[in-house]
């Protein structure tokens, strides 16, 4: 037996004892689009952060197992206090979610006191908690137009604030926040990615600069590319965002040929996730999120809301 049979069967024999504690726990995997191939053939369900915070809140599993990074997992906690909910990887963070604070935030209300704050699902509970409603990158403008208010405080995303802005007459003041995965993303990435593929339908996330978006065929969360994938009469597409996508868009449109835009679109935090942590994980019951109770109530007001939305 070679070595690489070898690991194929170790592989095997983990998913086997996963799918046996899941039983046991009753517990459920949920999966962001980003994580590893792995990762994603043995979640429940897979998705964005909306499709994720939905299937979060519509759970009568007692257990949540969240591959993705902290703030998703601190959703999925906040919208079902009665349940356990598990971070496989604890050491998974998100980089931009730390860009913001909650009391950099109420500086920012008490500056703009007629301002509604929609904040971004990427940041920590404690934002959430002073925001009037959180978005996703697939509903952003609609939360943003379903408020009353004529200037709107967006946090953290200062590139899914701006995409936002092009499209409602509100006055939208975006934080100077982040995805470091996106924001690198240059033209000239562009550029070298339609040479390489020139009959390549260009499709990018609204993280991506302004630049990029600009050259665009299409702007959309990563739910909504593989939705347009797989829909399309095309055939090729160049996918600017997070490359962990790729697999999914192979198991969901295996007749479509995907290219990344940029091979360097790696989130780090995002595949710190294996196996072996989440069978760790429903093993041992830990690592466990949980938020206090008093910011737990409040952040689920602004997520109920957009949820509502």
């Amino acid at each position: 037996m070679t070595c690489n049979e070898k690991t194929i069967l170790g592989i095997e024999k983990l998913k086997e004892r996963i799918a046996q504690l899941k039983k046991e726990r009753n517990a459920v995997i949920l999966a962001h689009n980003y994580q590893i191939p792995e990762v994603q053939d043995i979640a429940d369900f897979t998705g964005d952060s909306l499709e994720l915070a939905r299937k979060a809140a519509d759970q009568e599993a007692d257990v949540i197992v969240f591959c993705g990074v902290d703030f998703m997992a601190e959703t999925a906690a906040i919208l079902s206090p009665d349940k356990t909910v598990l971070l496989p990887a604890k050491e998974a963070n998100c980089p931009m979610a730390e860009m913001i604070t909650a009391g950099e935030l109420r500086v920012l209300k008490e500056r703009f006191p007629e301002a509604a704050v929609v904040c971004y699902v990427n940041t920590t509970a404690e934002v959430k908690a002073e925001s009037d409603i959180c978005c996703t990158s697939s509903n952003a403008l609609k939360v943003v137009q379903s408020l009353d208010a004529d200037q709107v405080i967006f946090v953290p995303d200062r590139n899914l604030g701006s995409y936002v802005a092009r499209f409602t007459e509100k006055k939208i003041m975006p934080w100077e926040g982040f995805c470091f995965v996106h924001d690198r993303i240059k033209p000239e990435d562009v550029k070298k990615a339609q040479n390489l593929h020139p009959e390549a339908e260009l499709l990018v996330h609204p993280e991506c600069r302004a630049e990029v978006i600009d050259m665009a065929d299409h702007v959309a969360s990563t739910s909504q590319m593989i939705e347009h994938v797989c829909r399309s009469r095309k055939k090729e597409f160049i996918i600017g965002t997070e490359t962990g996508i790729l697999h999914r868009m192979k198991k969901d449109c295996p007749e479509k040929l995907c290219y990344p835009l940029s091979s360097q679109a790696i989130c780090s935090n995002m595949k710190r996730t294996d196996l072996m942590k989440v069978y760790s994980s429903l093993q041992d019951l830990n690592p466990r999120v949980s938020v206090p109770s008093d910011i737990a109530d409040r952040a689920c007001l602004s997520i109920r809301r957009m949820l509502e939305v």
